[in-house]
């Protein structure tokens, strides 16, 4: 049985290695950190910031009134007239509701644009790592993050910045 087990891992580990022999040029690219140092970043960045802008004001400005309105329930509650206190309690109630769907709709919009902007940034990555890799004769580009430990992988991240600048 122990023969076996050693064969199977021999064979397991010579093929392996001979597939690792195959991929003669390897590359390695720090996609976070291109993402970081793009210009295009920051600039989508400031572009959602500024898509938003109007939205998450009129939030902020409805969260301000309800809180009043809380205030103004707390305070002066117990003197108010009962018809006054639930006419009150209702509005708040109606605004806590629309700032929640308000709320929501903004988050999802923003996620979904957040997506949009990063992959057409991974979109450039990836067409200037195809370039790179093209010009340098790698036959396999793997992203940093996903390796552990390399002796014979380039790193080839600022030639894919500068191709991607």
């Amino acid at each position: 049985m122990k023969k076996v087990l050693c064969a199977a891992s021999l064979g397991i580990a010579l093929a392996f290695s001979a597939g690792v022999q195959a991929a003669d040029k390897i590359g390695v690219v720090n996609v976070g950190e291109i993402i970081q140092k793009l210009p295009a970043r920051e600039a989508a960045v400031k572009q959602l910031d500024s898509e938003f802008k109007g939205r998450i004001s009129e939030l902020q400005s409805m969260e301000a009134d309800m809180q009043s309105k809380v205030q103004k329930l707390q305070r002066d509650g117990s003197t108010m007239k009962a018809s006054e206190r639930t006419k009150l309690e209702k509005e708040v109630m109606a605004q806590r509701n629309d700032y929640a769907q308000k709320a929501q709709s903004l988050d999802n919009d923003s996620r979904r644009r957040q997506m949009e902007e990063q992959n057409k940034l991974l979109t450039r990555i990836h067409d200037a790592v195809k370039v790179v890799a093209g010009k340098e004769g790698y036959d396999v580009v793997l992203d940093a993050n996903t390796v552990l430990y390399s002796v014979s992988g380039k790193d080839i991240t600022a030639d894919v910045l500068k191709q991607v600048k």
